[in-house]
């Protein structure tokens, strides 16, 4: 694999293909606990199902620091030398990015001196997050995201909504990637008996607690019943201490979390810069309905018959408490990790020699 690479073209479906060597390069990885992170892990589960083999380079591997505003984000110092000598040695036949921090960078600079194709996803509105964290301009930090996604063979968007941004911003490239819902864990969860007995409705809000996820606007929304905040993150603090009211029960997981799902009356998702809302569908296929602002992420996935949309979010509130949530259940349950990996799998551009498709053995375990 070192040099360019000679006679070989990407084949436009990896799903023609019995197994695959797939490369998947993140800046976000555990112990982050975001939609990023919980997509790619349950995104592998399902390719090794499916019997492809997955490396995963992360930030994990390498040398760190905290990035700034944000410690519990750690950036990585990876060299296209250190990265380089992981791809070579997993030998693959397709190379996914997933996001536009330094282990990506690193990963694409090898590719591209290679003209290895690769494909890249469009996870985080990460010039509104710049924005609303330091105030630039997000137009400058478009620049970055067309020339970091520009060379990609195909940019992966999980919303129509976030493709149309991408088109207007001249990347053209596009391709489908939904996202879907553990049904095992979220889907007839028995509700959390604490949060029951808490004075209704209850409105649950499930995410990082940082600016850009909007929880203040939540937290000062007017409609009587109880505030319960599931998440951790830098706006923690704050925010306990402004709305000593609300209930802050951190982050939970698995089960746990699926029981307080199950036991909201009702769930609020205030963000307005998400791409997709991971959590509005586990909380769906949970019984639960969805209170959202009209925008990217909310306008895709919810219906009139499962949630309500309004600039107002006492309106919406008041509104998805009346949702059947029989009907939540179905319809969130219509999202499979399955019907996702396929989604990605499409997508890839993965090598192959002449007109030849490859199915080549697994490489040999090194210790």
């Amino acid at each position: 694999m070192r040099g360019k690479t000679t006679k070989a073209r990407p084949l436009r479906d990896a799903s023609e293909l019995d197994h695959v060597r797939i490369a998947i390069v993140t800046d976000a990885w555990s112990p982050q606990v975001n939609g990023v992170v919980r997509t790619l892990q349950a995104l592998i589960a399902e390719l090794e199902t499916m019997g492809h083999d997955v490396l995963v380079i992360s930030p994990d591997m390498f040398r760190s620091m905290p990035c700034p505003t944000y410690p519990e984000i750690r950036l990585a110092f990876a060299s296209t030398g250190a990265v380089g000598q992981m791809l070579e040695a997993f030998s693959p036949q397709a190379v996914h990015l997933a996001t536009e921090g330094p282990v990506c960078l690193a990963a694409r600079r090898w590719c591209l001196q290679r003209d290895f194709p690769f494909t890249t996803a469009y996870h985080t509105q990460f010039p509104d997050y710049v924005a609303a964290r330091t105030g630039v301009n997000p137009e400058w930090v478009w620049r970055y995201i067309k020339w970091f996604h520009g060379p990609a063979q195909a940019i992966l968007a999980a919303t129509p909504s976030i493709a149309a941004t991408l088109r207007a911003h001249g990347l053209t490239k596009l391709r489908d990637w939904g996202r879907g819902v553990d049904l095992a864990t979220f889907a007839g969860a028995v509700p959390d008996p604490e949060i029951r007995a808490l004075p209704g409705p209850v409105m649950l809000y499930v995410g990082r607690v940082a600016v850009e996820k909007n929880i203040e606007a939540f937290l000062t929304a007017t409609h009587p019943g109880s505030k319960v905040v599931v998440g951790d993150g830098p706006a923690l603090a704050s925010l306990k201490a402004r709305f000593p009211a609300a209930h802050f029960l951190g982050p939970k997981f698995g089960p746990d979390l699926a029981a307080t799902y199950a036991a909201a009356d009702v769930f609020v998702f205030p963000s307005k810069t998400d791409t997709f809302g991971l959590v509005m569908i586990e909380a769906l296929a949970s019984g639960t309905p969805v209170a959202a602002y009209p925008v990217t992420g909310p306008v895709d996935m919810l219906t009139p018959q499962v949630g309500a949309m309004a600039d107002d979010l006492d309106l919406a509130i008041a509104a998805a408490l009346t949702r059947d949530r029989a009907a939540c259940a179905a319809y969130g349950r219509t999202f499979t990790w399955a019907a996702s990996a396929r989604q990605f799998l499409q997508a890839l551009a993965p090598i192959v020699e002449g007109d030849r498709r490859l199915t080549l053995a697994p490489r040999a375990d090194t210790h």
